[in-house]
């Protein structure tokens, strides 16, 4: 990461590491002053700031990086945060905190450290959660207030192929459609185990209605080439990086696969934010060849719904009756990334898809991909579920302009 002079700023995503503006400088105080200004004529929400601990390293030396914090510096209150370990090399990497700011606003906040800095940060009621799912057969699952998901392992494959019952074959990604804020992963897998199919039953909470066969789901993906789409099978290993307050993150690994006399390796970097409908998806893709694209799909189940798409913005979504209500889908991605979109029909079983062909650089592509139910109350309609779409494409093509100073 290169390091500027602080007249010249530097840049944050919602959900992506800052690069920063600083003056060379050699620490000699006990807190530095993080400046936010959203260049935007929009109001952005749960925006996550992430600080990597390399650009504070006199107060991580003073402290230790569990026992530093972020104040509001308006309010001077202290404000939820989270530490992670991005390599899990038992070094902290970064330290993230959300803020909420107006239309063209700035904001600034204190990062401070004190011997017991651990327990003067504040508790927070909601929190992103994942983790690995053995007994129910080996699902890797994972939620924050809004929204879950879920993907499927090597044992369901297994099962699958060998034609026994309980398997699922897919690198589709699931949704489980959920109407509370606090974490339901467990509660739901529990009372599935004590009775099989429960969380299909929609008792309040949410419920496991979506279905993903051998489709894309919610933001799988695969190569597109000559009509035809090449993808891998189910997650052969997981690791899990951060559970947290403000973001969840994993990585999943997969067997080579083939595409189009292509040998593929994949592994997927995922993250969700506290706050978001959409996960984030940094897929690494190395390939023995050229790779034509990487596609991103979102099933149209029996096609009754409605696709609509932005790709100058970069947004595509597809609206669908679900049961006795609605769900919206959609992938978001830097425009700046899409070659191609195609709204695929076919007749056979569970490929219909919208289909976002995008580059490939550096062996690396990033999107994002979510959901939105009606029944969770939180958009009414396709119109409110689009702005949010919209506005967040936004965020991602102008990110927050972030300073220390």
């Amino acid at each position: 990461m290169k390091y500027f002079t602080k007249k010249r700023a530097f840049k944050a995503g919602s959900s992506l590491l800052l690069a920063f503006c600083l003056s060379s400088f050699q620490y000699a105080g006990l807190s530095r002053t993080i400046a936010v200004k959203n260049k935007l004529n929009l109001d952005r929400q749960a925006e996550t700031i992430s600080i990597p601990v390399s650009v504070v390293k006199g107060l991580v030396a003073k402290f230790e990086a569990d026992n530093l914090f972020i104040k509001n510096a308006a309010t001077n209150k202290i404000l939820v945060s989270q530490t992670i370990d991005n390599n899990l090399d038992g070094v902290m990497d970064e330290i993230i905190f959300q803020t909420s700011i107006k239309a063209n606003q700035e904001q600034r906040f204190i990062i401070s450290g004190a011997p017991n800095g651990a327990s003067q940060r504040p508790k927070s009621e909601l929190t992103t959660y994942s983790r690995f799912v053995p007994e129910r057969t080996d699902d890797y699952t994972w939620e924050n207030d809004r929204v879950a998901f879920r993907t499927y392992g090597p044992v369901a494959q297994q099962l699958t192929e060998s034609g026994k019952p309980g398997g699922t074959l897919t690198s589709g990604m699931d949704a489980w459609l959920k109407r509370v804020s606090y974490p339901i992963i467990n509660k739901w897998y529990r009372n599935n185990q004590e009775q099989n199919g429960a969380y299909h039953k929609d008792t309040g909470e949410g419920y496991d209605p979506y279905h993903v066969g051998l489709s894309r789901g919610i933001g799988g993906i695969g190569v597109w080439e000559n009509d035809s789409l090449y993808v891998s099978k189910n997650f052969t290993g997981y690791k899990t990086i951060a559970v947290g307050p403000i973001r969840t993150v994993f990585e999943l690994s997969y067997a080579p696969w083939s595409a189009n006399g292509r040998t593929i390796q994949e592994k997927k970097r995922i993250s969700l934010d506290l706050g978001s409908n959409l996960t984030r998806f940094e897929e690494e893709l190395i390939s023995s060849k050229p790779l034509p694209n990487c596609t991103i799909g979102i099933t149209l189940h029996d096609q009754k719904g409605e696709v609509k798409v932005d790709s100058k913005s970069g947004w595509f979504r597809y609206w669908e009756p679900m049961d006795d209500s609605y769900l919206g889908t959609a992938i978001v991605i830097n425009p700046a990334l899409v070659k191609s979109f195609k709204d695929h029909r076919s007749k056979a079983k569970e490929q219909s898809h919208l289909l976002v062909m995008s580059n490939v650089k550096n062996k690396k592509v990033v999107y994002y991909a979510g959901f939105a139910w009606v029944k969770s109350a939180q958009f009414k309609t396709k119109e409110e579920w689009d702005q949010y779409l919209a506005n967040f494409a936004k965020r991602i093509v102008s990110p927050l302009e972030i300073k220390i100073i």
